[in-house]
């Protein structure tokens, strides 16, 4: 009976330093978010963190799903921080981007009625039809909509991709995040762990095939002319 063959030493070696470079290769692009976007986010929890929050031009709220026509929870709790961020003088617009590639599914006019009912007008919410993604919405910010500071508004997972995207984008973006996990424990970790996934995509897009945007143009003047009037801050 023949004996089993063990591998020598050097195969050994070379299966550990492969798993060493897929492990460092697979992380990259969560260090690169996280680093890029260290300084400039903050969760929007507990007394005070308004106050970290510089003033921007506008907030650019992602958008997060709809259930039966109307914000999911954490796009509602993304849409109830943007709210505070206009109502504390933090912003003078908002853009508001999501996903209306379906007739029947349209974000970004269910994000505006909710904050209407949260008391934000009408004219000062623009609203970006084709934020299919979140590299889409940082680039058509800065190149369809003119943007040039933002605040993002999201969930703390998502805020280091979101923010870093964006200022790579060639905005000056800070980010806004809601502690999700307070609220939605499981859920919250399933998307985390996704990010993994979401971030290396990311990095491609924005930094190795400097992708376009699904829907690149034309160019938008409406949330200049917000941005035109007297006391804008961040203008």
């Amino acid at each position: 009976m023949l004996g089993k063959v063990r591998p020598t030493r050097q195969t050994l070696r070379r299966a550990y330093q492969a798993l060493v470079l897929v492990s460092v290769l697979a992380l990259a692009p969560m260090t690169w978010a996280w680093l890029g976007s260290s300084p400039h986010r903050v969760a929007a929890e507990g007394d005070g963190w308004l106050g970290h929050v510089p003033e921007t031009q506008a907030a650019l709220v992602l958008g997060a799903g709809l259930y039966s026509g109307r914000p999911t929870p954490m796009l509602a709790r993304r849409l109830d921080i943007a709210a505070e961020l206009y109502h504390a003088g933090k912003i003078r617009a908002l853009l508001l981007s999501g996903d209306n590639s379906r007739k029947e599914y349209d974000e970004p006019t269910a994000m505006r009625d909710y904050l209407r009912a949260k008391g934000v007008p009408g004219e000062v919410m623009v609203l970006d039809y084709a934020g299919f993604d979140t590299w889409d919405s940082c680039v058509r910010a800065r190149k369809v909509f003119g943007a040039e500071r933002v605040t993002v508004v999201t969930q703390e997972f998502h805020l280091p991709r979101a923010v870093t995207l964006c200022r790579t984008a060639g905005l000056e973006a800070f980010g806004v995040g809601d502690d999700s996990s307070r609220r939605w424990a499981s859920t919250t970790y399933v998307y985390a762990a996704r990010e993994l996934f979401a971030t290396a995509k990311a990095f491609a897009d924005a930094m190795v095939l400097h992708s376009d945007p699904v829907y690149p143009g034309p160019r938008e003047v409406s949330l200049t002319r917000i941005l035109d009037q007297v006391g804008a801050p961040g203008a």
